[in-house]
């Protein structure tokens, strides 16, 4: 899918068509949006360009020589774009392709940055004169989303410590969803630092306006307390691992003390059982009465109880 957008008579227009290059002029064109483009859509634009366009497999690349490169007409950036999901987050790569005043951008699935980015330019059409301006105004939208993303995983980091406060039965679907809360937050850091290079990179090219560097400076900023904010949000769950790892410790501890205690109590009544239940004759201790067997079972309670009063005694329960 193919959607062009362009100026006319002070509105903005928009076709999806690529046959519709050779009626549109080249200077009125701010935008064009290859949404899993066919084959012909993509050479319609290379050729109205006159610039190739990366696949999906140099766009994904990580070197930053592939993330940004420049031509002598094109300006070419790749950054990643996270789709948030019920457990874990995708991610999806743009190509972001800057020609004079146009913009091209190469995606392979919807995006809510470009969709609303989309009605803004048909609402609001005096706002974007060229290319760059809608560039910016992407990534500004996209980086507001990478926020609330991160105040998202920061609310949830606190529901799960509240948990843990509560003291409420920690399961392995907790230390499951724990651990992917933990890998969800590293993929937002890594999502935001990729900007981060890619506007750096932007910043220092020649053939970027230089009227435009104050806000790339500005969403640079907007990265930097971001990642700092992941970071905090790193030491959070790290602090909530770690205590989380001291309750089940401790827990286990319980559990051993308990059985440890049990053995210990029942060692003397075993002893006894043990020694009365050998093959010898103690005629000369309990004689011929009846009472032998009372006796020994006695003397087995008796040191049960010895044993439950020095422990409680010393508060070993």
């Amino acid at each position: 899918m193919i959607e062009i957008f362009y100026k006319q008579g002070g509105q903005m227009k928009v076709s999806q068509s690529e046959t519709d290059f050779s009626s549109i002029p080249y200077a009125d064109v701010v935008w064009i949006d290859l949404f899993t483009p066919t084959g012909e859509e993509k050479r319609a634009v290379e050729s109205y360009l006159g610039t190739t366009i990366q696949n999906r497999a140099q766009a994904e690349e990580i070197e930053i020589s592939s993330r940004f490169y420049e031509t002598e007409k094109a300006i070419f950036a790749n950054t990643n774009f996270l789709i948030p999901g019920p457990d874990e987050y995708a991610e999806e790569t743009v190509s972001f392709i800057l020609t004079d005043n146009i913009l091209t951008t190469l995606r392979e699935c919807p995006l809510k940055s470009f969709t609303d980015l989309q009605r803004r330019f048909l609402a609001f059409p005096n706002l974007y004169d060229s290319g760059h301006v809608a560039f910016l105004s992407i990534l500004e939208q996209r980086i507001d989303l990478d926020a609330d993303m991160v105040e998202l995983v920061s609310k949830e980091i606190t529901q799960y410590t509240k948990k843990v406060s509560l003291g409420e039965d920690i399961s392995e679907e907790f230390l499951v969803d724990l651990n992917q809360l933990q890998d969800n937050t590293m993929l937002i850091r890594e999502n935001i630092v990729d900007k981060q290079r890619v506007i750096s990179s932007i910043i220092k090219s020649k053939k970027y306006p230089v009227e435009y560097h104050s806000k790339l400076n500005v969403l640079l900023k907007d990265i930097s307390s971001l990642i700092n904010h992941t970071n905090f949000s790193f030491e959070r769950l790290e602090y909530l691992q770690n205590t989380v790892l001291g309750i089940i410790n401790l827990d286990q501890n319980k559990i051993m003390k308990v059985f440890t205690l049990v053995s210990l109590m029942l060692m003397p009544p075993t002893l006894i059982a043990s020694f009365f239940g050998m093959n010898v004759k103690f005629g000369w201790f309990f004689g011929h009465s009846g009472w032998a067997w009372f006796v020994i079972l006695a003397l087995m309670v008796i040191s049960l109880m010895f044993i439950f009063w020095v422990f409680k005694k010393r508060r070993m329960f």
